[in-house]
């Protein structure tokens, strides 16, 4: 059986790459889908950096985030394996998807090692995409409240509560933490392109796509 991709990541090969990324001094090119990177089983953060080094890549990943633009960022998009996401949601949107995707905003956070677990059965199923999978939307049927566990970059636990669109975008970053797409949970037969989506099912629900796909 040959060893998981995973396990060739040393921890000098993690620090050293990091350390690439940080020094070209610019957002950095995010991996797309096909990547291996991208279907590993990121490696835990147990100080393969320094606190130097650690901050200036979350700073990176924060540009990074701004520039594409979007709400998340797991490392592994930036081709590193590591357990480490980036999260904001200050978008403004229309009042009626705020109402209805319960979406409130979510200040800047970078989350080490995060897992977390539902709160409850409620489910709830709305279009969101990748930055790794560029052009594209599907419905996700999500977790609509969750508890999140995470470390602060400073080396802090937290344990909090997420509902609504937050709880949707922590479920997407972590679940790259894992090697898993948002595609691989999506309806798939509600797959559209983004330019499809804005002509045809850009409402606050899923709804009238549901009726016209089929799904």
């Amino acid at each position: 059986m040959s060893p998981a991709p995973e396990s060739r990541w040393t921890a000098a090969r993690l620090a050293d790459t990091a350390a690439e990324i940080v020094a070209a001094q610019e957002p950095a090119p995010i991996v797309q889908a096909g990547h291996p990177v991208l279907r590993m089983k990121a490696l835990p953060f147990d100080g393969q950096l320094d606190d130097a080094l650690l901050n200036a890549l979350i700073e990176v990943m924060r540009r990074t985030m701004h520039a594409a633009p979007g709400v998340g960022l797991a490392a592994p998009q930036i081709g590193l394996p590591l357990r480490l996401a980036v999260i904001e949601d200050m978008w403004a949107t229309d009042e009626d998807v705020v109402r209805v995707r319960a979406r409130t905003p979510l200040p800047f956070f970078a989350l080490v090692n995060p897992g977390y677990v539902p709160v409850g059965d409620e489910r709830a199923e709305f279009y969101e995409g990748c930055l790794s999978v560029p052009g594209y939307t599907a419905v996700v049927r999500r977790h609509a409240r969750i508890e999140a566990r995470w470390t602060t970059p400073a080396g802090a636990r937290r344990t909090s509560e997420f509902s609504g669109w937050q709880a949707r975008i922590v479920q997407h970053e972590t679940d790259h933490l894992g090697g898993t797409l948002y595609l691989d949970k999506a309806e798939i037969r509600s797959l559209s392109t983004n330019e499809e989506y804005s002509a045809r099912w850009a409402h606050p629900t899923p709804e009238a796509a549901a009726r016209e796909l089929g799904f």
